[in-house]
């Protein structure tokens, strides 16, 4: 079992754990994921490491009530645990195999949009450690779910906050703040890390491909086992069949089919609707039960 030692709320539906996990925690790496699992039966959900501590033993993840899988993992409460907690997987960020001169020489730009601010952090906090700091990009589609504000600025070069509505920072979507300091300010970037939903990638990579940028997407959300066996997470990147939980998540952004990649999503995400209506229906008939 793994203990939940620290629960966030950061935005409405969206939660911080900080899970006691020594042995993940001893092996993780910026871009890698776990599988957690609440109970005997149910689903394997992969979470991204939104970060770790080594010397705690502890992997934080941060989770969105979005079906019924992620609405039992945060109904879960400090000193309550995890059934399973495997990980670390996936391959980790290439930039942790890149030297300080190669890094030194890069200018780097991280992409991130709702939930996918979580694993934007892990990758910045490490270029920060290494005296590297990006600039950061992070959008939203409200001021209220603005997620990790004050620990992406502290390892942010330049944190640049944007909301649709406004209501924060640039006013508008994270593709117009990127045209806007690239064309209309002058900056340059060799390097451009997007994480978040796959229709904001889709957008962020066909404006990079236009402005000559080389961009990684992260293809997270994608993934269903996580072991490479059941094939929901095939994805084209080059005309080839790659398998996100394996050979990525991460990828040319440039290559990725995200149009094939959305409609795999879409078949899973009805999937985890009907077991949401599922779980909703045994707890209205459990709280009947107890009127009685």
């Amino acid at each position: 079992m793994f203990t939940i030692i620290r629960k966030r709320l950061l935005a409405p539906s969206i939660y911080s754990m900080d899970i006691k996990a020594p042995r993940v925690a001893k092996s993780a790496q910026p871009g890698q994921f776990v599988i957690v699992r609440v109970r005997e039966k149910g689903e394997r959900i992969p979470l991204t490491i939104a970060d770790y501590n080594r010397k705690e033993g502890t992997v934080t993840i941060v989770t969105q009530t979005i079906g019924a899988s992620t609405r039992l993992i945060c109904a879960l409460e400090e000193g309550e645990a995890l059934l399973d907690f495997a990980g670390p997987l996936g391959r980790p960020s290439e930039l942790i195999h890149e030297t300080d001169e190669q890094l030194a020489s890069k200018k780097i730009l991280f992409v991130g949009g709702g939930v996918g601010t979580a694993p934007v952090y892990p990758q910045a906090k490490y270029l920060s450690e290494r005296g590297f700091k990006p600039d950061v990009i992070i959008g939203a589609k409200t001021r209220d779910l603005v997620i990790l504000e004050d620990e992406m600025r502290a390892v942010s070069n330049e944190y640049f906050l944007t909301t649709d509505d406004g209501s924060a920072g640039f006013k508008g979507l994270v593709t117009d703040r990127l045209k806007d300091l690239v064309v209309n300010q002058g900056k340059k970037y060799d390097l451009v890390v997007t994480i978040g939903p796959m229709i904001m990638m889709k957008f962020v990579a066909k404006l990079t491909q236009e402005l000559g940028i080389p961009t990684i997407a992260s293809l997270n959300t994608l993934m269903v086992d996580g072991t490479g066996m059941c094939g929901a997470c095939r994805v084209s990147v080059g005309g080839k069949t790659r398998f996100t939980c394996v050979d990525g998540p991460e990828f040319d952004a440039h290559q990725v089919d995200f149009d094939e990649a959305m409609r795999r999503q879409n078949m899973y995400r009805t999937i985890e609707g009907q077991k949401l209506a599922e779980l909703e229906k045994d707890d209205h008939e459990c709280k009947i039960g107890r009127d009685k």
